[in-house]
């Protein structure tokens, strides 16, 4: 446990929220960011979990979260970097903005996120300091159906490798790359069922196993630069 927080961007919902009510429930402060105000918030912030609004969607929105990151923390124990939109491929314009606000989202926001918060982890203290990029298991395969977030899914992959390089050997960058981790609230058992054939091991296991990756990463002192699939084994199928 570190007197530092943990940030978790897009930690509002699903997997983020998951991570950040188990962290809370390890010791561990944490800080998250979120889109829009939502019944769950409340919780978060009962229990002790600092909340900050932010917009990815530009670089005036991405500026302005680091401000009020710096003003809310003077350390920083780790950043995920969770937050995500899912768009599906468009045409004409509007394919065109979908791309760019899925690159501002995944890359651009980590991209800066990382570079102008760098301070706040080496003021940390502390032995063990990370960065952790959640990705996608499409971004190494691709997807016919949902090309731009792929890709930009794939760019956040790729700044794993060069700001690992970068910051080694003080701060730790890592990335998560989950494939079907839980069912959205409108699927079906139809649905339920294609999914769980995609993987070897066959199960929907839910998002503690993200947390359990999670914790190794942040435990652990000789990894960096490095990609953990947690998708049931689907590259065997």
């Amino acid at each position: 446990m570190s007197a530092s927080p943990i940030l978790i961007t897009g930690g509002a919902q699903r997997l983020g929220r998951h991570c950040a009510e188990r962290l809370c429930d390890d010791g561990h402060p944490v800080i998250i960011s979120y889109r829009r105000e939502r019944p769950a918030l409340e919780g978060l912030r009962a229990r002790g979990i600092v909340t900050l609004q932010a917009d990815f969607g530009d670089q005036a929105g991405i500026r302005d979260f680091i401000a009020r990151l710096r003003e809310t923390t003077p350390s920083l124990r780790a950043i995920v970097h969770n937050a995500s939109d899912w768009l599906p491929d468009a045409e004409g314009d509007e394919a065109a903005d979908n791309f760019e606000h899925l690159f501002r989202v995944h890359m651009l926001a980590p991209y800066m996120i990382n570079l102008e918060a760098r301070e706040l982890l080496e003021a940390c203290g502390e032995p063990l300091r990370d960065i952790v990029h959640m990705t996608d298991y499409v971004a190494s395969r691709g997807s016919r159906k949902h090309i731009a977030y792929a890709a930009s899914k794939a760019g956040l992959e790729n700044l794993t490798l060069s700001f690992a390089a970068r910051y080694a050997p003080a701060i730790q960058v890592n990335t998560i790359a989950p494939a079907m981790i839980m069912l959205g609230e409108n699927d079906d058992e139809a649905y339920a069922e294609k999914a769980r054939a995609k993987s070897a091991l066959a199960t929907i296991p839910g998002p503690g196993v993200i947390y359990e990756s999670l914790r190794y990463l942040l435990d652990n002192r000789y990894v960096t630069g490095t990609t953990l699939p947690v998708d049931g084994g689907r590259h065997l199928r």
